[in-house]
């Protein structure tokens, strides 16, 4: 056998191998069922497949995913009383914050469109079918394709590595995709996205509302992004760390919201570095637009990635715990409902305004628009007697304000816990 042969077969075996690295935000690597965002359970048999589409010429205006292939989304489109209205939801998947992990990431779907599945199922928000999706099955309904690694936000390169840091021009040239197939007629708008696309739509939620004329409905929704500043078990800033490298290295500042990164006096209270307007805790309340937070205050990505990643419990105290919830002691447990004090405290200037809406369960998930079963099932998550589904709904067409937050865990018995099985 050849040199290039035996090295190809290498290649293949490192790279099987990598798949299954364990998500730490601290590592180089980044666990690939956890760029899954989530998701609880497989589409059914019946799902609706879409295609992908390409954003052709794209790459002209700079917009190229870090590999420099071509941007793509997914485009269902819309019927009846609802096509002149459109879902617009962000992927997420994680960010990278190093060259070496950007390097690995543009080898996957979230780094290039080579990678990309060619149909995705659309299920949950945004399924066609109404006993599914009540009040957005015949909307045009898109998924926007992330494959830059800093929630749609990068700008620049770094050329000797071959990357391309263009999330932002991602962002604008979806956007003008989008205007040129239908948007630009709509009659009312929802941009929505799950764990770095949830972060995504709040970053972009008043550029998504200046896309429209001020007399049609335009409202965001950020499902699994309230990503919070917390202290992980071995008291350090794991998130903090990530989050400074993606904004650092993606040359993100430039793109984060100006009421944020305004606040440039090192003097002042206020006054905190930059890069941690990446943070929504930091500028959720800014949002001029009305918006609603829905979250699970036992958040699994967070959890596992920025409280107790394996840098950060190296003797594995947190493995079971952070496996299964059922599974954590007394003091993980303490420690867990003081990471829901901290989410309750994020968002509590932001509920203030009547205009914005909250969900916030008692439950160990990551992203639960996406996924049937906790989107508007039979046995789907409750507070206040209310799907989540039925919440958004309610609070989209102003039937009803809703503001729910869950009582702390174990009380709720409606909850769809992700168990690793690892």
């Amino acid at each position: 056998m050849d040199k290039t042969a035996v090295m190809g077969i290498v290649g293949s075996i490192i790279f099987l191998a990598l798949s299954f690295v364990e998500c730490v935000p601290g590592d180089h690597f980044v666990d690939l069922k956890e760029l899954d965002d989530g998701l609880s359970s497989p589409p059914s048999a019946s799902a609706l497949m879409v295609g992908l589409t390409l954003i052709q010429g794209a790459d002209s205006k700079g917009a190229v995913c870090l590999d420099g292939t071509l941007p793509g989304y997914h485009l269902h489109r819309g019927s009846g009383s609802g096509a002149n209205s459109w879902l617009v939801h962000l992927e997420g998947g994680g960010w990278c914050h190093t060259v070496d992990s950007c390097v690995f990431r543009k080898t996957t779907r979230r780094g290039s469109s080579n990678f990309m599945e060619k149909e995705l199922p659309f299920t949950g928000i945004l399924s066609d079918k109404p006993e599914e999706n009540p009040d957005f099955f015949n909307w045009n309904r898109v998924k926007l394709r992330y494959c830059d690694g800093a929630s749609f936000s990068g700008s620049g390169q770094d050329a000797e590595a071959q990357l391309q840091f263009r999330g932002q021009k991602i962002w604008l040239a979806g956007m003008e995709e989008l205007m040129t197939q239908g948007m630009n007629n709509s009659e009312q708008a929802l941009l929505s996205g799950c764990s770095a696309g949830g972060l995504a739509s709040i970053l972009h939620c008043d550029k998504f509302r200046d896309l429209f004329p001020s007399t049609i409905k335009v409202k965001c929704l950020s499902d699994a992004g309230m990503f919070i500043d917390a202290m992980d078990v071995a008291g350090g800033r794991t998130l903090r760390d990530l989050y400074q490298g993606v904004v650092t290295l993606q040359n993100v500042t430039e793109n984060l919201p100006s009421s944020c990164t305004s606040h440039s006096d090192p003097t002042s209270p206020q006054w905190y570095p930059q890069f941690q307007c990446f943070f929504p805790q930091n500028f959720v309340a800014d949002i001029k637009t009305p918006m609603f937070i829905l979250n699970a205050a036992y958040d699994t990505w967070q959890v596992r990635s920025s409280l107790a990643p394996s840098s950060a419990d190296p003797k594995g105290f947190w493995k079971d715990c952070k496996a299964n919830i059922e599974l954590c002691n007394a003091s993980q447990i303490a420690f867990l409902q003081d990471f829901r004090d901290q989410m309750l405290e994020s968002v509590k200037a932001f509920a203030e305004s009547d205009q914005n809406g909250l969900f916030i369960n008692s439950c160990f998930t990551h992203c639960q628009t996406e996924t049937q079963d906790t989107w508007f099932a039979d046995d789907s998550p409750l507070i206040e007697n209310k799907k989540i589904a039925e919440a958004v709904g309610d609070w989209y067409f102003d039937r009803s304000p809703l503001k729910a937050i869950d009582c702390p865990y174990p009380c709720d018995k409606t909850c769809h816990n992700l168990v690793s099985m690892e």
